[in-house]
């Protein structure tokens, strides 16, 4: 009988610790971030978050090792890989680097070795994203963006009010900027935040020169396969002059909020930017703490803009919402492009981040983009995401003529939700300049998306481009918060 209890005891003990194994297996599956994998795109880079307190987050020799054993655990001496800590980015997460590319299977599989070790929040790949722009090079002699037409955002009566976003500051997240005689008045040099020369295309890592040099490429498949040729876009610049090109001045373009400043952070460069390097861009730009970079200062921004994107979910846990979410209890509002791919925002990054997930409300602001008939762009993103919807075809904006180095100032029509988010960007910083302490991240989201115009017809299905299309004038009007 004692016989019998003794071998039921340990089968139990047996399928208590298979329970405990699988259980291990399924938490760690939950600290993986897959969805940012591409099937073209290498990975040589993941950003591992361990938790406060732990092992591993005190001592970098104990992270050291558990990347040791999670490398060698997935790949053996056959495909041997070596792991390196490269820095800590400004959310507290780790950027580590491969010395080899990995294929998706191949960083599916080290993600979920690293994330075996229970010190791990979360690990994902150091994507990248890359500007939300669909060119077009036709001109026409109109800025219906600002005016009070159907597609308009009636930001011609919003002026008139004399709020024009003096003494307030919008990071505009991107390629950096070219000197504009339309915008040299507004623009704020930030800072350079691209650590890799290939990607910055000007010679050096990080610096403090946000010029953009240009993001021209020269052969097909230089930044993924079967990537096309292309010209520089001087997508910066473009959408720098949508928020605040200089105006009355008898030249060029408008900007929505012409009395602000531009705080031009260079994130983008040739084939994009990657997901680290953003987030630092965000953590910086809301007066959070980048290792060895200089703190922002007076020119910390009270807006955020993102005109830029790329595949994957963003999960809570994610460095890109994490860096939100810090920008957010810094004060900043953030302003998302919704993306140019006619798909559930719900795919792509950061345009599905959470925030901080108190609510659909929370301050950050998820743009969509509509035309000058106030209907939803072919091209434009939507779903349950979407906040609000701003025009985002055919927008007159600073550019440069260079189709590989800088050449000289011009202006171009382009299409996007990049164009649609620095509408939106622009009119936050108009109601934080109304005499009165500033709104909350929340209060702003609040006034944008209940003080808006309706769609034009036909109106997209309900749900799925925001609450309408943004009113400058209405939601000024009920400002201060």
């Amino acid at each position: 009988m004692s016989s019998n209890n003794s071998r039921l005891r340990r089968r139990a003990l047996v399928l208590a610790l298979s329970a405990v194994c699988l259980s291990g297996t399924a938490l760690a599956a939950e600290r993986v971030s897959t969805s940012g994998l591409g099937n073209n795109e290498p990975v040589d880079g993941f950003i591992v978050r361990y938790r406060d307190g732990s092992a591993s987050k005190l001592s970098v020799a104990t992270q050291q090792r558990s990347l040791d054993q999670a490398a060698s655990t997935a790949f053996g001496r056959a495909k041997a890989l070596t792991l390196k800590h490269e820095r800590t980015l400004g959310i507290g997460a780790e950027l580590v680097q491969t010395d080899r590319p990995l294929d998706r299977t191949e960083a599916e599989t080290l993600m979920r070795q690293i994330a075996t070790n229970p010190d791990v929040e979360f690990v994902e790949p150091n994507i990248r994203l890359y500007p939300n722009l669909t060119p077009n090079d036709a001109f026409f002699n109109l800025q219906y963006g600002f005016q009070s037409g159907v597609g308009g955002s009636n930001a011609d009566q919003a002026w008139n009010l004399g709020f024009l976003g003096a003494g307030k500051i919008v990071a505009v997240i991107d390629t950096g900027y070219r000197p504009h005689i339309d915008l040299n008045a507004n623009v704020i040099n930030g800072y350079d935040f691209i650590t890799n020369p290939a990607i910055g295309n000007d010679g050096n890592g990080r610096d403090a020169s946000a010029l953009d040099p240009g993001d021209w490429t020269t052969f097909v498949g230089q930044c993924y396969a079967g990537s096309p040729i292309t010209n520089s876009s001087w997508h910066g610049t473009h959408v720098a002059g949508t928020v605040a090109a200089v105006t009355n001045n008898a030249t060029g373009v408008a900007g929505m909020a012409f009395k602000a400043k531009v705080l031009a952070v260079r994130a983008l460069g040739r084939c994009g930017g990657t997901l680290a390097d953003i987030a630092d861009a965000v953590t910086w730009s809301s007066g959070g703490v980048v290792a060895g970079v200089p703190a922002v200062g007076a020119n910390k921004a009270s807006v955020i803009n993102m005109s830029l994107g790329g595949g994957g979910a963003c999960a809570a846990a994610s460095a890109m919402n994490v860096a939100i979410n810090g920008a957010i209890s810094r004060g900043t509002t953030v302003v998302v492009a919704a993306g140019n791919s006619n798909a559930n925002v719900a795919g792509f990054t950061p345009a599905s981040c959470p925030g901080p997930g108190v609510g659909t409300t929370n301050g950050l602001i998820v743009i969509g983009a509509t035309d000058s008939a106030g209907v939803k762009a072919s091209f434009s993103n939507f779903g349950a995401g979407v906040d609000v919807s701003a025009p985002g075809v055919k927008i007159a904006s600073t550019l440069n003529a260079g189709t590989s180095v800088p050449g000289a100032d011009n202006y171009v029509y382009y299409n996007g939700t990049s164009m649609s988010s620095p509408h939106v960007a622009g009119l936050a910083a108009l109601i934080q300049s109304k005499p009165a302490v500033d709104c909350s991240p929340a209060r702003v989201e609040t006034l944008i998306k209940t003080w808006i115009k309706p769609f034009g017809v036909p109106a997209p299905a309900a749900g799925t481009m925001g609450t309408g299309i943004i009113n400058a004038f209405t939601a000024v009007q009920n400002a201060p918060c």
